[in-house]
């Protein structure tokens, strides 16, 4: 899956940039202004040049002694012409920022929702750090050009332009030795844009490498010390930092070598306009026309204008490719097809009520793998409680996962009172069915607001009257807060039982009709065990339940107990039924939990 996500990477740059407007279309809103207050803003720098050779030629130099009313003149022309100007690039600027900060808004938006649309086997392959970077570090980068490399490009571009037309009615001749000294860089451009951008591609995704690194430890902190790993941890660590820092060296060697040469092309250019136009203004060529003294001073003036820009261009070819290998990689994510599709407005609704399931001909495998589960073929009856059990590796889970479409089945159909769940709308499937797992994921915020993913609008007397039916008002009244007691990161702040309540008090007050439990397997006291128990016995009432069982008490109390191994169902039934037939796979099971709590 990860090498779907990087197809990105061998996107052009002209492709990547229509592609990137395709996902952020705003842009390029008004754009057209935009350009036209970047050529009004560009003219602006020539002002100053034009206006100091009038002054010089026809202001101080005019026949008869200076003409002060003329040079007076000249300069509130000039003054006004820069205020005028100087409005036109802050009217620029403003509209360019606000553009590419809701377009990148807008791009952000969409990578981090279709992250969570995309199949939960490509969620779990690709590294956190890498998809967090993604929509974080990644559009930072493509921010960061937007709103200052961006406005310099069109700054930049329009000012070498306006500068070479004005060069080109001072001196043809002057002009073509600027744009001769300034040819080897323009001819290398192609070059380094090409190895810029491989080079940049690289460090974007070691960037990703890196987060990924320094995250998982900082989450398994806990893990790192008990087994006394600070050594090896941080090992790992201080590789990807020396991976990182290689590949962004190589990237600023390019770069220094581009820049370089544009200084070179500089001095070049300098040194060539000093000479000639000094050959010009004496008459040393022949034929060529003669220059006044104030066009040569304009004429350096209009060289820097044409120098900076171009050098400054170096830079911003930096910035581009950097952004553009970033934005190939939010891209990426945003081109990697969400396998599970919401049919949306037209997906069909699950009545209300226990759900009957049946499982036709179902078989599924991992990419590149062999079937987990095995042309299963099984009706469960709605309102009965069932629990799974087998072997680890057996393919239980993955029968809990297709049962709430968090994948689809390679072969055969769900279905849910007789409709193939891929055919059922997201809204409608959620609000049916909920899955509770081994370890309820906790956000670090209160419990009310942790309860409450299980039902958005539901009121505080709700969630207590929620907790009341499940047995667990005594327990959210020992709590330090109550149900304003934060959890901290991960739930940290409780311990595992009291999660496995919080993620019960949630299911319930989801009231959902199927209800699919991977049972958890965390070792707690007898007193929470028995809470759980008792909550777990009112939360299964009065709707049809699959229970991932872990624990022999769980497939004792089932209604009817289904015998997964090696991917094929094997055995049903009531769980004395199956215990007494002697060598059976459900035996086996039975015998070992058996010697397991004698033991």
């Amino acid at each position: 899956m990860s090498t779907v996500m990087d197809t990105g990477e061998s996107i052009s740059a002209l492709r990547t940039l229509r592609r990137g407007v395709h996902y952020s279309p705003e842009l390029v809103e008004g754009i057209r202004v935009t350009l036209l207050l970047a050529v009004l803003a560009s003219v602006g720098q020539v002002v100053v040049p034009v206006a100091v050779q009038q002054v010089l030629d026809k202001g101080l130099g005019a026949d008869g002694g200076p003409d002060v009313s003329f040079t007076v003149w000249t300069g509130v022309l000039a003054a006004l012409a820069i205020v005028g100007t100087s409005w036109a690039s802050y009217a620029m600027t403003s509209r360019l920022f606000t553009t590419s900060e809701r377009g990148l808004a807008t791009l952000r938006i969409k990578a981090f929702r279709h992250v969570h649309d995309l199949p939960l086997l490509t969620q779990n392959t690709e590294r956190r750090g890498a998809l967090v970077s993604r929509v974080t570090s990644d559009v930072d980068q493509v921010s960061q050009f937007l709103v200052f490399g961006g406005l310099l490009l069109i700054v930049s571009v329009g000012q070498v332009l306006v500068a070479t037309v004005v060069m080109l009615i001072y001196s043809w001749q002057l002009t073509i030795v600027v744009w001769v000294c300034f040819l080897p860089l323009f001819a290398s451009l192609r070059f380094f844009q090409r190895k810029l951008s491989a080079a940049y591609g690289v460090v974007r995704r070691q960037v990703g490498l890196m987060l990924s690194a320094i995250s998982e430890p900082v989450v398994g902190a806990a893990v790192v010390k008990s087994y006394a790993v600070e050594a090896r941890t941080q090992g790992r660590i201080d590789e990807a930092i020396g991976i990182h820092q290689a590949a962004s060296t190589r990237a600023q060697g390019f770069t220094a070598v581009s820049f370089s040469l544009g200084g070179l092309s500089a001095g070049l250019a300098n040194a060539g306009v000093l000479i000639v136009g000094i050959w010009l203004g004496q008459g040393v060529v022949p034929g060529a026309d003669d220059i006044t003294a104030g066009q040569v001073l304009a004429f350096a003036f209009l060289v820097t204008l044409f120098v900076g820009p171009v050098q400054m261009g170096t830079q911003i070819l930096t910035d581009a490719q950097n952004a553009i290998a970033g934005w190939r990689r939010v891209i990426g994510i945003l081109d990697t097809p969400a396998d599970l599709v919401d049919p949306g407005p037209e997906g069909r609704e699950l009545p209300r009520g226990p759900v009957d399931v049946r499982f036709e001909g179902v078989t599924f495998a991992y990419p590149g793998g062999p079937p987990v589960l095995r042309e299963v073929t099984l009706d469960l009856a709605a309102g009965t409680r069932v629990a799974i059990v087998g072997e680890t590796g057996s393919g239980k889970s993955t029968f809990a996962k297709l049962l709430t479409r968090l994948m689809d089945p390679t072969e055969g159909a769900v279905l849910l009172d007789g409709i193939d769940v891929r055919e059922v709308g997201q809204a409608s499937l959620r609000r049916s069915v909920v899955l509770v797992p081994q370890e309820g994921f906790l956000f670090d915020d209160t419990l009310t607001a942790n309860v409450r993913y299980g039902r958005l609008g539901a009121s505080e007397a709700e969630i207590l009257a929620s907790a009341e039916e499940l047995g667990l008002s005594d327990w959210l009244a020992g709590l330090p807060r109550g149900l304003e007691t934060r959890v901290g990161q991960r739930g940290e702040s409780l311990s595992a039982g009291e999660r496995q309540l919080v993620a019960l008090l949630r299911a319930h007050l989801a009231d959902p009709d199927l209800l699919v439990l991977d049972e958890a397997t965390s070792s707690v006291d007898p007193a929470l065990e028995m809470r759980i128990g008792r909550a777990l016995e009112r939360l299964m009432s009065g709707r049809t339940s699959v229970t991932i069982a872990h624990r022999l008490s769980t497939a004792e109390s089932a209604d009817e107990v289904v015998v997964v191994d090696r991917g094929r169902v094997v055995q049903r039934g009531h769980h004395s039924v199956l215990a007494a037939e002697a060598d059976s796979v459900y035996a086996g099971l039975h015998a070992s939990w058996t010697a397991q709590m004698g033991h």
